[in-house]
C-alpha cells in the first residue's frame, strides 16, 4: 500500500531548532520524528511511502535514501515552493491513481491503529476518512461534528473563540480513494481544512471521521515537543527507542562512558558514544544525544541534548533544548533556554 508523508513544511514555530535543520528530521529521544512514521507506516502494510520536500529537503533524502534501511521504498516529490498539503499532493496524483492510500505529516508522532483506521474507511464507502482526537484547545486544529454514523457534518479549520463548537480534532491523518484528486486543482497552493473537506461537505460527497484513543502529538511547537519526549520515556506512547533499557527508566546507548560518581536519575535516555564526566548529574526527563559530552559538575534536568553537544563544567541547565553540536559554556545556569549554532545553511530542496 501507499502513503505520502507530508515533509516541505519550513517548522517556523519550532524556530530556533529547525534553522539548520527541517522539522521531520527533528529528534525524538534520539531518533527523527520522521523515523517513527516510517516504522509506524511499515507496521501497518504501507511500505511505498512518497515524501514532498522543500526546505532543507536535502538533509531528508541523505538520511532517509531509498528507505530500504527501514523495509520499505522512498519517492521523493521536490517543491520550488510551498503548495499546501492538498496542493502537493495532486502534484503527485499518478503515483496514488489506482489505489486508496495514506497521508500523514511528517512532524506527527503517534502509535495509531493505521489498520482499524483503514478499514473504518473501508466500511464506510468513504472517499475521505479523518483520524480524529479529543483535544483540550481546539482552536490550533480543524474541529468536526459528526452524526450517528461517523459521518462528519461540519468542518472548521482553527477556530477561534465563540465558533469553537466541539473539541474533537483532525490529527492530519488522511485516508483517500483516488477520487479526492477530481477536488483539487492542479498548479494551485490548495489546503485540506480550508478547502478540500469543506467541498467535500458541500458536495454532501462520503466524509467520515474516526476518532481514535491513539497517542498523537504534533510537533511544531517547542511545549509540545518537550512534552512529547517526557510522554515518551513515561511510555505513555507505543514505539520504539534505539537505545537499551539498563534499569527501570533508564535507556542507555552502546559505548557510554559514565564516571562512577556522576548521579543519573530517572527517566533518562542517554545515546551513543556520549561520556558523563565526574560528579556530572543527569537528572530527570532528560535526553542526552549521540556524542554528547557533560562535563565534571554540570547538571542537566528536565533537558534534551542534541547530538554532539557539551554541556561544559559546572554548567546548570533546567528546561532546556541544546542543538547540534553546541556547547554550552563553564559555570553557567540556563533555565527555559534554547541554544543553538548561529549559522543558517541555505533553505532548499534540490
Amino acid at each position: 500500500m501507499k502513503a505520502m508523508i507530508l515533509a516541505a513544511g519550513v517548522g517556523s514555530r519550532l524556530d530556533p531548532l529547525t534553522r539548520n535543520v527541517p522539522k521531520p528530521l527533528v529528534p525524538i529521544v534520539n531518533r527523527p520524528v520522521m523515523e517513527y512514521l516510517i516504522d509506524l507506516l511499515k507496521k501497518h502494510g504501507f511500505n511505498e511511502i512518497m515524501v514532498n520536500l522543500h526546505y532543507l529537503g536535502d538533509q531528508i533524502v541523505s538520511y532517509f535514501g531509498d528507505g530500504s534501511q527501514w523495509g520499505v521504498k522512498l519517492y521523493y516529490s521536490h517543491e520550488d515552493q510551498l503548495w499546501g498539503d492538498a496542493g502537493s499532493l495532486k502534484r503527485v496524483e499518478e503515483f496514488f491513481k489506482d489505489e486508496t492510500f495514506i497521508v500523514i505529516g511528517g512532524d506527527d508522532l503517534t502509535d495509531m491503529d493505521l489498520t482499524r483506521l483503514l478499514r473504518t474507511h473501508k466500511e464506510k464507502k468513504a472517499i475521505a476518512t479523518i483520524a480524529l482526537s479529543l483535544v483540550d484547545d481546539p482552536s490550533e486544529y480543524g474541529i468536526v461534528l459528526m452524526d450517528e454514523n461517523s459521518r462528519i457534518t461540519r468542518f472548521l479549520e482553527k477556530p477561534k473563540g465563540e465558533v469553537i463548537f466541539s473539541n474533537t480534532a483532525n490529527t492530519g491523518v488522511y485516508i483517500f480513494e483516488p477520487d479526492i484528486f477530481e477536488l483539487i486543482p492542479r498548479g494551485t497552493f490548495y489546503l485540506f481544512g480550508k478547502q478540500v473537506f469543506p467541498l467535500l461537505l458541500d458536495q454532501r460527497l462520503p466524509l467520515f471521521g474516526h476518532l481514535t484513543a491513539a497517542y498523537w502529538k504534533d510537533v511544531g511547537n517547542l511545549k509540545v515537543y518537550q512534552q512529547t519526549h517526557q510522554d515518551v520515556l513515561a511510555g505513555r506512547v507505543d514505539t520504539k527507542l534505539p537505545l537499551t533499557e539498563a534499569r527501570k527508566y533508564v535507556w542507555i546507548g552502546e559505548n557510554v562512558t559514565i564516571d562512577p560518581t556522576a548521579e543519573i536519575g530517572y527517566p533518562v535516555a542517554i545515546g551513543h558514544n556520549a561520556v558523563i564526566q565526574a560528579g556530572a548529574r543527569i537528572l530527570e526527563n532528560t535526553i542526552v544525544g549521540n556524542n554528547c559530552t557533560v562535563e565534571e559538575g554540570a547538571t542537566v534536568r528536565d533537558s534534551i541534548l542534541w547530538d554532539g553537544s557539551v554541556v561544559m563544567r559546572n554548567t546548570h541547565l533546567e528546561r532546556c533544548v541544546v542543538g547540534k553540536e553546541c556547547k554550552v559554556k563553564t559555570d553557567a545556569a540556563i533555565f527555559d533556554g534554547i541554544i543553538v549554532n548561529p549559522q543558517r545553511p541555505e533553505a532548499n530542496g534540490k
